[in-house]
């Protein structure tokens, strides 16, 4: 083999690595910071981003992307009622102790025609395989009878959703996803992660983060209930006693 050919297929063979080499995403966000105040309705976040070669320039391969917005965990137990000699009463009942209070799913196209099952269920991409970790023992079936019932009971909330097709991209450079949160959100640290999946491999993560934080009264009523318990409990005192005073003050006038 001459010299120019063993050059030549040297050549070929960093050119193929070069582009063999991971993406990195760049991701940003219309909000960092969302401010829950009286009469507050709800926010609408567009996630964007775009995919480059670790050198900066454009990855120039087809890539899908999935972004998962996430709330702050949160424990919560769920009863399932039976109808016993035609009253309704509470039966079983478990407890799951890291059940997101906020989950949305954006992707470029469904979940299932992107990835696997098992990479679907490590990252966490969809409502199907969220860990939801129930506490103590609990039979499969109830398991994934509970777990259906509490997602189906924040979806109809807003608060789980999950939106295939959702996720835009120009040029295979440029990517942007709008997610929706309802006016009952959870205050605190949102994480917004973004995944880059090649041929059913996610080649590329990156994570950006929203705070949800009550102002005005309302983070005054807040947060006087969180460090001055005996405060707060006094206050809710007088606005009652107050408000009833001023009910029998307007009938007494009628």
């Amino acid at each position: 083999m001459s010299a120019g050919t063993k050059a030549l297929l040297l050549a070929a063979a960093l050119l193929f690595l070069g582009g063999a080499r991971d993406p990195i995403l760049v991701p940003e966000i219309s909000q960092h910071e969302i401010q829950v105040r009286q009469g507050f309705t709800g926010a609408n976040l567009l996630l964007f981003g775009a995919i480059l070669t670790p050198e900066g320039s454009r990855a120039a391969q087809d890539y899908d992307i999935v972004v998962v917005l996430k709330g702050p965990v949160q424990s919560i137990r769920l009863r399932e009622k039976q109808k016993v000699a035609g009253i309704w009463l509470n039966a079983d009942s478990t407890e799951f102790r890291s059940a997101p209070s906020f989950f949305a799913l954006a992707s470029s196209r469904p979940v299932k025609d992107i990835v696997d099952d098992k990479t679907a269920a490590i990252y966490e991409l969809g409502l199907d395989w969220l860990q939801l970790s129930p506490i103590g023992t609990i039979d499969p079936a109830q398991q994934a009878r509970f777990s259906a019932g509490l997602v189906d009971l924040k979806r109809r909330q807003g608060l789980y959703q999950q939106n295939p097709g959702g996720v835009k991209i120009s040029g295979q450079v440029l990517y942007q996803a709008r997610i929706s949160l309802p006016s009952t959100v959870q205050t605190g640290t949102y994480t917004a992660e973004t995944f880059a999946v090649h041929r059913g491999k996610v080649v590329a993560s990156a994570l950006t983060r929203v705070e949800v934080s009550k102002q005005g009264f309302e983070r005054f009523v807040a947060v006087t209930a969180d460090r001055d318990s005996l405060l707060y409990g006094l206050f809710a005192v007088l606005v009652s006693v107050g408000m009833g005073w001023i009910a029998g003050r307007l009938f007494a006038l009628v």
